[in-house]
């Protein structure tokens, strides 16, 4: 028998560790009369757009193409 520790959010009962069950095993739930603070989910956020403020448009031009001419450049003199 194991003993995880957890709480009720209201809907469902969340564990505060790991679970090693398997699907369909059975469990008993013990209702104690403490209370715990409920774990806030930490919303990741996207790094997408983070250097636009160091893009300069002026050379939008020159990088089109830039890696096709680069790779060009070093392997053709091979």
């Amino acid at each position: 028998m194991l003993a995880v520790q957890g709480y009720y959010d209201g809907s469902n009962v969340r564990p505060l560790e790991d679970i090693v069950a398997k699907p369909n095993q059975r469990v008993i739930i013990t209702i104690l009369d403490e209370f715990v603070e409920p774990v806030r989910q930490v919303r990741k956020k996207s790094l997408r757009g983070v250097l636009a403020k160091y893009a300069d448009p002026s050379l939008a031009k020159q990088e089109k193409g830039a890696w096709e001419r680069e790779a060009a450049r070093k392997y053709d003199s091979i």
